[in-house]
């Protein structure tokens, strides 16, 4: 008995020491971040490989918000990234619940057509996406990212949603129509409340895709007015050098936007498994 519980310790220690590297390997990058943020320009070089810098700022913060364009590049990217994300996430539900509980014709062929679009590269489309939207006159516009962001997310959104729609027994909303609901009334008031961490998921997945978009955003926006946040960060690299204190301290403050959007879609994702049950 007593050499069981020793095993038993040895495989929990083993699990934590594990779980432990896993995580101090997926931060480090973001540790490195804030330290070379941090560090004083003289003193980036010079630390070379130490873990811990021999001086700190908040100078290269205090530049990238005072003396830069970020919180231009910054209110962009947020306008662009929600307005996805929201946008998306609408037509995929849609789609997504439409596909799961529907049979109609050329189903199949619709799935196809929508997974056949993922399989093609960015840049082998690059092209005639940007003489597309400069044929309809939305170069250097917030506007043209949105459509072209929603676009290229939709198909993948759609899958996601209809897993979780598969998910959820047809039954609890056909006893809903039985009780009087329309089919509206009963994917609002008994599925989409089931579907919450699905809706969240896919919001937090939307919003990250286009917040750290580059490609497309290079390519249709060269106006500083109407720059995003990861063309901005190109502005702190010059023909002969890399303001990388500046850089990383923008890339730290970046990060701002992301965690506070995935903390509040967090309840969501928990209120999504507990309500929408039926009573017994």
């Amino acid at each position: 008995m007593r050499a069981y519980r020793s095993s038993s310790s040895v495989v929990v220690a083993g699990k934590y020491i594990a779980l432990g590297f896993y995580v101090a390997f997926a931060l480090f990058p973001l540790y490195w971040l804030l330290k070379i943020a941090v560090t004083p320009d003289k003193l980036i070089f010079t630390d070379g490989t130490s873990l811990v810098p021999s001086g700190f700022t908040f100078e290269n913060f205090s530049t990238v918000l005072v003396q830069t364009d970020f919180l231009a590049y910054f209110r962009n990217s947020l306008v662009v990234s929600l307005g996805t994300a929201a946008i998306t996430t609408c037509i995929a539900a849609a789609a997504g619940y439409a596909f799961s509980r529907f049979d109609f014709r050329g189903k199949r062929l619709v799935i196809a057509v929508m997974l056949i679009t993922q399989m093609f590269p960015l840049l082998m489309i690059i092209a005639p996406i940007y003489k597309i939207v400069a044929y309809v006159g939305l170069l250097n516009s917030l506007t043209s990212l949105i459509i072209v962001y929603t676009a290229f997310n939709i198909p993948f959104a759609t899958f996601l949603m209809q897993s979780f729609f598969d998910g959820i027994p047809k039954d609890l909303e056909e006893a809903g129509m039985i009780d009087g609901c329309t089919r509206f009334t009963a994917l609002r008031k008994i599925i989409l409340p089931l579907t919450l961490p699905g809706l969240a998921a896919t919001l937090g997945f939307i919003f990250t895709a286009a917040w750290s978009e580059l490609l497309f955003a290079l390519m249709l926006i060269n106006s500083n007015d109407t720059m995003t946040f990861p063309v901005g960060l190109l502005t702190f690299v010059s023909k002969f050098s890399v303001d990388w204190g500046q850089m990383m301290a923008a890339g730290v403050l970046a990060l701002v936007p992301s965690c506070l959007f995935f903390i509040f879609i967090q309840r969501y994702l928990v209120q999504g498994l507990t309500s929408g049950a039926v009573k017994g």
